[in-house]
C-alpha cells in the first residue's frame, strides 16, 4: 500500500533527473560560467536584459562578459535546482510529521536535506572556483546521488511487496562490485567532462590512429590541480586529455564484463526482469558511448550519453533496493 508522499517523492525523482540534465547541458553548451556570481546572475535574479542592466553587468563584472544564452542556460538549471531543494524540504517535513508510523524513511529524507545543502555548496564552489574540476566532478556525483537516494525513497514510499527470491551471496556481492565500477566510470566520464576530453579520440576502436597513443596520465590525474584559473575550455595539453579518454574507454570495457556478469547471475537467482532491465541499460549506454565517437560528439547526443548513465545508475540502484528488500523481509522469513 502506497504510503503519504509517494507521489511528492515520484515528481522529486524526475525533477532531479531533470536537473541533472540541465546540469550536463549548462556544461555541453560552455555555460558553467555563464553567470559569473552565486545564485543570482550579474548581480540580479535573471540574465541581465535591456540595455541599462547589460551596461551595469559590464560595469559590475568586467572580466566576465555577458552572453544572454549561456546565462540563461546555467540559471535555468539553478531554478531547478532550487525548486527541487524545496520539494525535498516538504518531503522531510511530511517525514518528520509521520515518523511515529512504522517504517517511516526518515532518515532517508533527513539525509537528502544534508546531501541538497551541501549541493548548494559545491554549486557555488563551481563558479567561485571557475570550474575546478575536482568541485564539478563531486558536483556531479552529488547530484546523482540525490536522484538515487529519492529514488529509493519513492521505492520505499510506493509500497511494492518484496520479492519472494532470496539473493545469493555470489549476487550481492557481484552487485555491489557492479555499483562501485559504475561510479568509478561515472567519475571517469565527468573528469573527461571536465577537462573537455571528449574529443581526444575521435576513431574507433583505435585512437588517433593507433592502438595506444602518447598519454601523460601523471598530468590527467593530479586531483588537485591549481585553484585560480579558468577551467573553461580545459588546460590540459593533448597526451593528458588523450590519456583521459583511454582511462574512460578500459572504464567501459571493465564495466561491462562486470555487469553483464551481473546480469547473468541474476537470471541464474530468478530475477529475470532485473538482469533484462540492466542489461537493456548497459546495453544503451555503450551504444550511446559509441555514437558520440563515431558522430564526433555532437551536443545532444553526448546530453544522451549523459542521461544514460544516470539511467543506469537508477537500475543499479533498483537492484540493490530489491536485494535489500529480499534480505530483510520475505513472505517466508528472513533469507
Amino acid at each position: 500500500m502506497r504510503r503519504y508522499g509517494y507521489r511528492l517523492a515520484l515528481f522529486a525523482t524526475v525533477l532531479a533527473l531533470l536537473v541533472v540534465l540541465l546540469g550536463a547541458w549548462t556544461r555541453l553548451t560552455h555555460a558553467g560560467l555563464g553567470c559569473p556570481d552565486w545564485p543570482g546572475c550579474y548581480g540580479l535574479l535573471t540574465v541581465p536584459t535591456g540595455e541599462v542592466q547589460r551596461a551595469q553587468a559590464a560595469l559590475d563584472f568586467p572580466h566576465a562578459p555577458l552572453h544572454p544564452d549561456k546565462g540563461w542556460n546555467e540559471m535555468i538549471h539553478r531554478y531547478g535546482a532550487g525548486l527541487l531543494g524545496l520539494i525535498i524540504s516538504v518531503l522531510a517535513w511530511q517525514a518528520w510529521c509521520q515518523r511515529h508510523q512504522a517504517r517511516q524513511p526518515l532518515v532517508l529524507a533527513l539525509l537528502l536535506v544534508a546531501l541538497v545543502c551541501a549541493q548548494a555548496l559545491f554549486g557555488m564552489w563551481t563558479v567561485t572556483l571557475r570550474l575546478w574540476p575536482p568541485v564539478v566532478t563531486v558536483h556531479l556525483l552529488g547530484g546523482l546521488a540525490t536522484l538515487s537516494l529519492l529514488l529509493v525513497l519513492t521505492l520505499r514510499l510506493s509500497g511494492t511487496a518484496p520479492p519472494s527470491v532470496c539473493p545469493t551471496v555470489t549476487v550481492r556481492r557481484l552487485a555491489w562490485l557492479a555499483l562501485a565500477f559504475v561510479v568509478g566510470q561515472i567519475v571517469l566520464g565527468g573528469w573527461v567532462s571536465t577537462h573537455y576530453a571528449a574529443m581526444a579520440c575521435p576513431d574507433l576502436p583505435t585512437c588517433q590512429g593507433q592502438w595506444w597513443p602518447a598519454t601523460d596520465f601523471a598530468s590527467a590525474f593530479l586531483w588537485h590541480p591549481p585553484i585560480g584559473p579558468d577551467y573553461l575550455g580545459g588546460l590540459h595539453g593533448s597526451e593528458a586529455r588523450t590519456a583521459i579518454h583511454m582511462a574512460h574507454r578500459l572504464g567501459a570495457l571493465l564495466v561491462s564484463l562486470v555487469v553483464l556478469a551481473l546480469c547473468w547471475q541474476l537470471k541464474r537467482a530468478g530475477w529475470y526482469r532485473l538482469a533484462l532491465l540492466l542489461g537493456a541499460a548497459l546495453l544503451l549506454q555503450v551504444a550511446l558511448g559509441l555514437g558520440n565517437v563515431l558522430a564526433q560528439v555532437p551536443p545532444w547526443l553526448a546530453l544522451a550519453h549523459s542521461a544514460g548513465a544516470a539511467l543506469l545508475l537508477q537500475v543499479m540502484t533498483l537492484v540493490h533496493y530489491r536485494l535489500w528488500q529480499a534480505g530483510h523481509v520475505t513472505r517466508g522469513g528472513i533469507c
